[in-house]
């Protein structure tokens, strides 16, 4: 094989291996919002305005 063909050979394997990199990481973020919902689904619509509730009269006992 000749020097070009191996300089486009490694650019299209680079180029690959970064969208497969994205694609991978898309995946990823999907399936983690989907979990994210399914656990909101499973404790209740109010679960996280109580835990926000939680995590201001921690932070504010704090303060004081």
């Amino acid at each position: 094989m000749s020097a070009r063909h191996d300089e486009v050979y490694s650019e299209r394997k680079a180029r690959n291996r970064l969208e497969d990199q994205r694609r991978m990481a898309y995946r990823r973020a999907i399936e983690e919002r989907a979990e994210l919902r399914r656990i909101e689904r499973e404790l209740g619509d109010d679960y996280a305005g109580r835990l926000c509730a939680i995590y201001l009269n921690v932070g504010l006992g704090v303060l004081r």
